[in-house]
């Protein structure tokens, strides 16, 4: 196997007359820096139009926003005020009624504001008016609010708004519609600009295009004829490599980065092996991962009769067990993702397999008995996670249940040296040679051929691949005599996966 030559020597850099790099820069920053330059402007011209549309839009609103209210908000609410339907010191609180000072104060503020920022002749003309047509309209109201105030002048405040009130209101308006209008006109003027902008830029990148064109071809013609050469030794030495001639080389001598190139190629032909073997190990992580993505699918009728349970508990007002079945299910579930955690503590398995024979004992309280006997001692020891669960589940449903009478689980486990001994003994109607055989065999499958064990083939295969071949599940049963299945696993205490997984 030759020595691969990355990273290159001092003196194999210098070799480089001019790489490929810099010709492949100079040919995109011939061509795309013209269009970078382009663009710029187009993005300076188009947030700058950008800026005055939004600002005569925002005026327009605010404006538009009086035209349809101001005149018919004034109007209502002083004649109201003349006619004594309403007191002003009422009016704030009638939700139908403004007050008319509170509206010219907004109104002069809003038009102050617009005044300052217009730039427009025209409409900055209309804005000066309106304002002094506000000044005006606040000192007859303050006429009519005397009048109110004094007393006795019902005909003379009316006069006062037919003659006076109204006809400020409705030049206010006029005003704000012309306002209206000037935006308009300079809005269209910023169209009619942007569109000659667009239509310029739009000749300029045509004209810019074919020149480039015609430096593209000749500068590619240029860097081709130099890079395709060495290029072709390369294909041809690949396609050597590719019908199993691993003793291909390339011999190129180029002095660019095509020889570096093909010296890689040369430690990649090398190494393939290596690259082989790390392919085969990668499948092994992804059938393991795979495994571990089945294992999450097992029994999820576990949970549709559980929420049926907890239904019929309610239903049947039995709230405190259908609470303690909802906290258990909860425990269950907390423990089955265990912060996405594979291996967990024999402490935690524990819990796991005692929240769910808790809530099974909850539906079979008439055929279910239980014991969980685990020394304390062991419960730092690390377990791959769901290992005894579907263990318990299969003496359930395939053990006691077929029984038809009161049964018995039994989980024990022990250390015995190095290894740890598991096991779950139920007393159900236990197999007979035959299907004991066919259990056996259907357990040493990969579990997405089996046939039936599926949680327990799941269970075997994961020992195997964590563990090792030297570890899983031995079955011992006897018909009317009830079944053992018992596991062997490494006593590992620390929370890092074992020397031996992947192993097969």
């Amino acid at each position: 196997m030759e020595p691969s030559v990355f990273p290159q020597k001092a003196s194999e850099k210098n070799h480089i007359r001019f790489s490929i790099n810099k010709k492949i820069l100079i040919l995109s920053a011939a061509i795309v820096l013209p269009f970078l330059i382009f663009v710029a402007v187009l993005l300076v011209s188009m947030t700058r139009y950008n800026r005055r549309f939004d600002k005569i839009v925002s005026n327009m609103t605010v404006a538009n926003n009086y035209n349809l209210n101001f005149k018919e908000e004034m109007d209502e609410s002083l004649y109201k005020l003349v006619v004594g339907y309403v007191d002003y010191e009422e009016i704030s609180e009638n939700g139908s009624l403004k007050d008319p000072y509170a509206l010219i104060g907004e109104l002069r503020g809003e038009f102050t504001t617009l005044r300052d920022i217009t730039t427009e002749a025209e409409s900055r003309l209309w804005l000066e008016s309106l304002l002094r047509n506000i000044d005006t309209l606040e000192k007859r109201v303050d006429d009519i609010m005397e009048n109110i105030r004094i007393g006795g002048r019902y005909d003379e405040n009316i006069e006062e708004l037919d003659n006076n009130i109204y006809i400020l209101t409705e030049l206010i308006q006029d005003n704000i519609q012309y306002y209206i209008y000037y935006q308009t006109k300079s809005m269209e003027a910023v169209t009619t600009d942007l569109n000659r902008q667009i239509h310029n830029f739009v000749i300029a990148c045509g004209l810019l295009g074919m020149v480039l064109l015609v430096l593209t071809v000749l500068v590619t013609y240029l860097i081709t004829a130099d890079i395709l050469r060495p290029i072709k030794v390369l294909y041809d030495a690949t396609q050597r490599v590719s019908q199993g001639d691993l003793s291909a080389r390339a011999d190129v001598a180029s002095r660019d980065e095509i020889e570096i190139l093909a010296r890689g190629f040369n430690d990649m032909a090398g190494n393939l092996e290596l690259l082989v073997q790390r392919t085969k190990e990668d499948e092994q992580k992804l059938r393991k991962l795979d495994l571990r993505l089945l294992q999450e699918q097992i029994n999820p009728h576990f949970l549709y009769n559980t929420l049926d349970t907890i239904v019929w508990l309610i239903e049947d007002n039995k709230a405190d067990e259908a609470v303690n079945m909802v906290v258990t299910l909860s425990n269950f579930f907390r423990l089955v993702l265990s912060r996405g955690r594979e291996l967990i503590s024999l402490r935690e398995e524990e819990q796991h397999i005692r929240s769910y024979l808790e809530i099974q004992e909850m539906r079979y309280h008439d055929i279910l008995e239980y014991d969980i006997r685990i020394d304390p001692a062991l419960y730092d020891y690390q377990i791959l996670k769901l290992t005894l669960q579907p263990l318990v589940e299969n003496a359930l449903y395939h053990g006691i249940k077929y029984k038809r009478a009161k049964g018995y689980i039994h989980v024990s486990g022990e250390k015995d040296g190095d290894v740890l001994r598991l096991s779950v003994r139920d007393d159900g109607v236990g197999m007979d040679e035959c299907e004991l055989e066919q259990l056996r065999r259907e357990i040493r499958r990969p579990c997405r051929e089996t046939e039936k064990g599926f949680g327990l083939a799941n269970v075997n295969e994961r020992i195997h691949m964590y563990f090792g071949p030297e570890y899983g599940m031995e079955i011992q049963s006897q018909k009317g005599g009830g079944t053992v299945v018992s596991l062997t696993i490494p006593a590992v205490k620390e929370e890092t996966e074992p020397a031996g997984i992947g192993k097969r």
